[in-house]
């Protein structure tokens, strides 16, 4: 399920895996049996095509020996691919492919994709049989690659062409066929995956301010982040979106307020909360000049991310300038620039992770329990995913930060109700990030109207079982809302980046 409630085009697009294809097979076939050799190579270009949907590929052909395999392993690391596929188009010795993996030091999803359903076992003779003899050497790659010390993983089913090639004595126009959509839902999830981690690992994840002081859970060590993600932090003072102020113009002032009325609901006081009121047109003007300012930030500095908190005397003029933030940063995440609020950048890197696989990723932590429906509920004062809002979000006027300092205008906001998955990224005593997932239903239940996103998710497990089942796995309190089931999506990223990965209530 991908973000479609947004029509504001992103700041920087994400990156797609440059992925690498190889087949394998045995040379003693080619001879003897005519046809087959470029019957497989047929095969090796159709995946090639079908993967060119999601990422740009690179496909070496078919390597049958251990010189073809160093040559592919040197083109593959020259083409900077991300991700390794070895298709295994009839049987192989290992010991002809597996220079590739080594040169080249990238995972590899090895590809077990027979071309029919089942061989014609009137007709078939040795040479049609190879063409379906797939599987045969799957366990060899796997233990030679598992022994080696390389990533490997397995991807099996049909191989799904559209028509039958003339050669073949069995129908093998398998498209529809659900093995043949469970196998390419696969290896686009792969590809995706793999795409996140290429962002990750081009990104740059702005940080502005500071960690909310005392959140211990939130407290990250740069150089860890940098080494795990790939991604480079810059290190931003408020003084350098302070002088950018003075360059906002009012017809960048009118055309961020117009994004504004279009996205957004303005609301009227709520009916609850006193402190919760229609923003007014001074908040309104502060916080689109704040906004105007805040994409210069981010263009400035070629920011992919950002994280931010700022805590400083009151009243002065920092304080007032980030009592407009909430506003400027859901506009920025709901344009491919994920911003994490209270200088948490574990969970701007979950939210990264979102975005650029099209599933959102709000920003969030727990609210509240609600026994009676069996949800728990989950947001955040800010700031919010458009892109997966159940309706227009609404803008609030509040009266004061909670737990913060100032006041200024917030975002109400529900994740549209259907299938949600969580994203925490938390650190191991041992200093190794590691992914916890969840997967639930947003209800239609009703929520607070104090100026918060807040969803209502049902869990498969009861609330309180749910938490206590998470909560031992030492997460830290916030983490990103998708949109959609996806947690094998999560899984992939979390295995091309070496990482454990937990799940809770799935």
């Amino acid at each position: 399920m991908a973000v479609t409630n947004t029509t504001m085009s992103p700041l920087k697009p994400s990156l797609k895996a440059r992925v690498g294809l190889y087949s394998v097979g045995h040379p003693h076939y080619w001879e003897q049996f005519e046809g087959l050799y470029e019957r497989l190579v047929g095969y090796g270009r159709f995946i090639e095509k079908r993967m060119s949907n999601w990422g740009q590929v690179y496909n070496f052909g078919m390597v049958d020996s251990h010189e073809k395999a160093c040559k592919a392993g040197e083109w593959f690391n020259l083409n900077n691919v991300d991700i390794l596929f070895c298709h295994a188009a009839t049987y192989a010795l290992s010991a002809t492919h597996l220079a590739i993996p080594q040169i080249c030091a990238r995972p590899v999803i090895v590809l077990n994709l027979q071309p029919s359903i089942r061989m014609n076992y009137e007709r078939t003779t040795t040479g049609e049989w190879l063409a379906h003899c797939v599987a045969c050497s799957v366990p060899e790659i796997a233990n030679a690659y598992h022994r080696a010390g390389l990533r490997v993983f397995v991807v099996s089913g049909l191989l799904g062409l559209e028509q039958t090639p003339a050669i073949s004595m069995a129908d093998e126009t398998t498209h529809k066929h659900p093995e043949a959509i469970a196998a390419w839902k696969e290896i686009e999830e792969w590809i995706r995956a793999a795409s996140a981690v290429r962002t990750l690992r081009n990104g740059r994840m702005g940080f502005l301010g500071h960690t909310y002081p005392g959140m211990l859970d939130l407290y990250s060590d740069l150089t860890m982040i940098q080494a795990q993600t790939g991604m480079y932090t810059q290190i931003l003072e408020m003084c350098d979106l302070a002088r950018l102020l003075p360059t906002v113009t009012e017809a960048e002032k009118k055309a961020k307020l117009a994004e504004v009325v279009e996205m957004f609901t303005i609301s009227e006081d709520s009916p609850a909360d006193p402190l919760a009121k229609k923003p007014t047109p001074e908040q309104l003007d502060w916080s689109c000049t704040v906004a105007v300012a805040q994409e210069k930030l981010v263009r400035e500095y070629d920011l992919d991310a950002l994280t931010y908190y700022y805590r400083g005397s009151p009243g002065n003029e920092y304080e007032h300038l980030q009592e407009a933030f909430i506003l400027g940063h859901s506009l920025l995440t709901a344009r491919g620039i994920p911003c994490a609020g209270e200088g948490d950048i574990k969970t701007g890197v979950a939210m990264k992770i979102c975005d650029t696989l099209g599933v959102g990723g709000s920003y969030s932590e727990i609210v509240a329990s609600d026994f009676q429906d069996q949800t728990i509920l989950l947001g955040h004062d800010g700031p919010f995913h458009i892109g997966i809002s159940d309706g227009r979000p609404i803008l609030r006027g509040m009266g004061l930060y909670h737990g913060k300092w100032g006041s200024g205008v917030s975002v109400e906001a529900k994740v549209r109700r259907g299938p949600v998955t969580t994203l925490g990224i938390t650190q191991t005593r041992e200093g190794q990030l590691k992914m916890i997932v969840s997967q639930g239903v947003a209800t239609d239940g009703p929520i607070l109207r104090i100026g918060n996103t807040m969803t209502p998710v049902k869990f498969a497990k009861p609330p309180t079982q749910f938490m206590n089942e998470w909560f031992a796995l030492g997460p830290i309190h916030h983490f990103a809302m998708a949109v959609g089931h996806n947690a094998s999506l999560f899984y992939k990223v979390a295995q091309l980046l070496g990482w454990p990965f937990e799940t809770v209530s799935l």
